[in-house]
Parts: C-alpha cells; structure tokens; sequence
C-alpha cells in the first residue's frame, strides 16, 4: 500500500481502481466529535478531489444555520484508505473513506470545522518552528450486550495485563491488522484493570494524523467488535463501580527543520527544556477551561475521581497518576523521547478540539 503521506489525486484512482473501490466515503465530524458521512459512487471520485461535494450543514451541529446552510467538503488526499474489514457487497466492490475539511461558499475554511480548529492550531507551532507530534493510548469496553440493557455482561472476567478471551483476542488482532492496512501504526494492545475493557495504544505521529487515526480506530473497534458479536463503547464511565476509560496523549514538539525534540534538555533534572516546562505552565494555567473539551460529557466526571488513577489535581508529576500531565521518563531511557502525558481526555472527546486546546494552551506557555 502507498504510504498516506504520499498519496495524491493519481495514486488515489489508480489505488481505487486496483482494489476494486465502488463507494467512497467522505468522513467530518461535528462540534461534539460524532462522525457525519456523506457516500459517493467511486465514479466522482476525481470530481470530489477537484471541486469539492456540496452538503446541508445546517442539519450537523455546531455547523450553519438554516439561511446559511451551504457547506462543501474538501477531501484530503492523504487520507484515503480502503475500509479492509468490511464485508463486500453480493454485487461485488468495496468502500473507502477520506477525511474532508469544511468549506463556506465563499471558498473560506469553516470557523466551526473541528478538523480546521485543529489546522489552524497546528499553523501557530509553525510559526514558531515545530510540529505538534501525539501518540495516543485509547481505552474502551466489550460487552456481550449493549450499554443500556438491563443486565451488564462483561466480554471477559480478567484484568490489568491478562490474556484477553479467544473473541477479543481475535477483535484486537483483526482491529491491529485493519488499522495497518489503512496506514495506521499500533505500538501495542493489552488488557486494561476493568473487566472486558482493553486498550490501544496508536503511534506518535502529527496531531492532524493522530487525530484523524484516533476517530478510524473508534470506527474499527466498533465494527469489527459487531461482527463478532460484542458491543465496544468508548464511554468515559459506563458502569459506576469499574474503571473508567481515558485517552490518554503523549505531546512532543519537533524542530521543523531538524526534527529534534523541542521538549528535551539533558541537563535538566527532569530532562525538560525550557521550552518544554513554558508549554507544560501553559496547559496547567488553562487547565479548567481546556478540560471542558477533554473531558465533555456528565459522564466524563464520573471517570475523573480521586483514587482511580485519574487526574485530580492540576499538577505535574513523574509518577502520580493522580497529575494531570506527568513527564514519564524509564532511568537511561534516551532524551529525544522525552514527552508531556496529558492524561485528562477521554475517548468521547472530539479528537480535533482536545488537540487543539492542547496545543493552544502549551503555546500560550511558551509565548
């Protein structure tokens, strides 16, 4: 497979072409992170990366109103990706997705497209020489019933690092291979402390990519945990007496030029430049108004609680799981690797906004 930075309009159609490719899905979100969809027919596929694809955006939240409904998606080429764990239609042919960005009439990029907000973050560390890498450690449920019924059944009966159940050891490894196929990098999947609940933990890469990953790997997780008869959710807090689940997000900030890390100091005790511990300031500063994007349900502070290696104070730490962001750091483990944890998201976040708060704030600190 192409790698995804490289695609463009003619490895698509060619990539397309060669497997088969009859529908195209054009993926945003809305304000609060749920997914919109709009399908297309393979055969507009080149007419969509030209122009564009008109849609209603007064009925998506957060969006237009009724007088201002025009919208259109521009799909971004370095997305695509062919969707391998589905099932191929009686008729034959497959799907893929894109990820779009929203566009007003005028041609002017939407002010309330999650996925911009995050663009435009992104541009203000450029304007300081750096690239806002993440990696992402995302937990979630299997259940044998929905979240709702009136009995709880859980996928499996083991804990913290224990060998997940025939079914969901085969759910994480068909999820594993899905993500690679799509261009996704999983560092590892494990058992988490809850019963039936698990975790992914996805690869650093750019923040527009991560956040991207991070909105496919909920998609995967839930379709592919359906057909094998389980029921994923990504809920913060689903049952009241069991761990809650995070999202937890490693930031570096890269040199945009010579691609070291901005955030290390090996003559620091805790080996943080000062770049590094102005960012860090930064996102403690604005700590309550940037933890209502990470964490922005009811439900979400049912999970931040004290005792339940959930962050509690607005503090860093090495080792306190009870900190919002720890600088976790092995002894000898090599400088260039030292990173920020930001450890109040949670997986029904919108990925783009919690990003983009993030990085806004971090800023904030530096400047």
């Amino acid at each position: 497979m192409l790698h995804i930075s490289t695609l463009q309009t003619n490895d698509i159609l060619k990539l397309a072409h060669d497997q088969d490719v009859r529908s195209v899905d054009l993926l945003f979100t809305d304000v609060v992170g749920i997914v919109k969809t709009v399908t297309i027919d393979a055969e507009r596929l080149t007419a969509a990366l030209t122009d564009g694809v008109w849609f209603d955006g007064s009925a998506v939240e957060g969006s237009a109103r009724v007088a201002e409904a025009d919208m259109y998606l521009k799909p971004d080429p370095a997305t695509f990706a062919v969707l391998s764990w589905e099932t191929a239609p009686p008729l034959g042919g497959r799907t893929a997705q894109l990820f779009c960005d929203v566009y007003t009439p005028n041609g002017e990029p939407f002010a309330g497209d999650p996925r911009g907000v995050l663009r435009r973050a992104l541009q203000s560390a450029a304007a300081i020489g750096t690239q806002f890498a993440v990696s992402t450690e995302l937990e979630f449920y299997l259940f044998l019933e929905p979240v709702g019924s009136e009995l709880i059944r859980f996928s499996d009966q083991a804990g913290y690092f224990d060998a997940s159940d025939p079914v969901a050891r085969l759910i994480l490894q068909r999820v594993r291979d899905a993500l690679r196929s799509m261009g996704i990098a999983v560092e590892a999947v494990h058992h988490e402390a809850g019963k039936g609940q698990h975790e992914i933990d996805l690869a650093p890469v750019d923040a527009l990519r991560a956040a991207d990953a991070i909105v496919t790997a909920r998609m995967v997780v839930r379709a592919i945990a359906r057909q094998e008869g389980r029921f994923a959710t990504f809920m913060a807090k689903p049952i009241s007496h069991a761990p809650g689940s995070g999202m937890h997000m490693h930031q570096w900030l890269h040199d945009l030029n010579s691609g070291n890390n901005r955030f290390s100091d090996p003559t620091n005790d805790y080996g943080l430049s000062r770049e590094a511990q102005a960012f860090l300031a930064g996102q403690l500063m604005y700590a309550r108004e940037i933890c209502a994007v990470l964490a922005p349900t009811v439900n979400s502070y049912k999970r931040l609680m004290a005792g339940l290696e959930a962050p509690v104070y607005a503090t860093w730490a090495q080792l306190n799981q009870g900190a919002l962001l720890r600088v976790p750091r092995l002894a000898g483990q090599e400088q260039p690797n030292i990173r920020l944890e930001m450890r109040c998201p949670d997986p029904g976040s919108n990925p783009y906004l919690a990003l983009a708060v993030m990085l806004q704030a971090g800023l904030r600190g530096i400047q």
